[in-house]
């Protein structure tokens, strides 16, 4: 169930995401396309995935958020905070590849930068293949925003390349392209 403080509107979103089993997204689409259309309920759906004790309606919540943030990342300055510091450290390997993407879209402090670095860092080492790839992507698209960052995330990128899944090479070497 969500956290008891919701409003009623909150918890029929919320709801919405509810039920099913890991391998589907559930409503998640409807909910973006409300919050899209309502912008005020996104804090609603942020604070699904921060503080939901169903894994369902967080994991959901995740795709939700991300799936709003890629069209408003806007959306996520007020949560950025949160996000890095609560959300990122998130057991749930659905979450974790939602963060991954996020992270790009927050305009970060040198200070936020490395903390969003460390926690990409620590994400390769993952069991999910999902989460690492889209760690690596994440990290690529903070090395185009941060010049300094570049050399350390290419020789990075270089080594997945050589050891990695068949996707983070697939990846790894579209985004060497990229970083050149």
């Amino acid at each position: 169930m969500p956290h008891d403080r919701s409003s009623p509107a909150a918890r029929s979103l919320l709801a919405q995401l509810a039920g099913g089993d890991r391998r589907s997204i559930g409503r998640s689409g409807e909910v973006v396309a409300e919050v899209l259309h309502a912008p005020s309920l996104f804090k609603e759906v942020f604070d699904g995935l921060l503080r939901s004790v169903d894994p369902l309606v967080r994991m959901r919540a995740a795709d939700a958020v991300e799936k709003i943030t890629a069209v408003h990342p806007e959306y996520l300055r007020p949560f950025k905070r949160a996000l890095l510091e609560q959300v990122a450290q998130s057991a749930q390997p659905e979450v974790r590849w939602h963060v991954a993407q996020m992270i790009p879209r927050l305009h970060l402090s040198q200070a936020e930068r490395m903390a969003a670095v460390a926690i990409l860092f620590r994400y390769l080492r993952d069991s999910s293949r999902l989460v690492r790839t889209f760690s690596m992507q994440a990290l690529a698209e903070l090395a185009e925003q941060d010049a300094r960052l570049r050399p350390k995330v290419v020789k990075l990128i270089r080594s997945l390349v050589k050891t990695g899944s068949p996707a983070v090479k697939s990846r790894g070497r579209k985004l060497l392209t990229r970083l050149a």
